[in-house]
């Protein structure tokens, strides 16, 4: 998976919203996210995932609405 203190160092130390990056493995990854979502991190990079079919978009994406409600 991707870097997620490295992530919320860099939102930490900008005012723009972060989008993380490299390495987004599977829907672990996207509840991570959803737990610091306030901090500044409003999305991922979900390509490769996605490509080679290990992460089931939709249904990620529909994870993610659920926890950021």
């Amino acid at each position: 998976g991707f870097d997620l203190a490295l992530t919320r160092a860099v939102s930490d130390a900008v005012k723009i919203p972060v989008i993380a990056s490299g390495g987004l493995t599977g829907f672990d990854d996207i509840r991570a996210l959803c737990a610091v979502e306030s901090e500044g991190i409003v999305g991922t990079i979900a390509g490769r995932a996605v490509y080679d079919g290990s992460l089931d978009f939709k249904a990620a994406q529909e994870m993610a609405d659920e926890l950021g409600a």
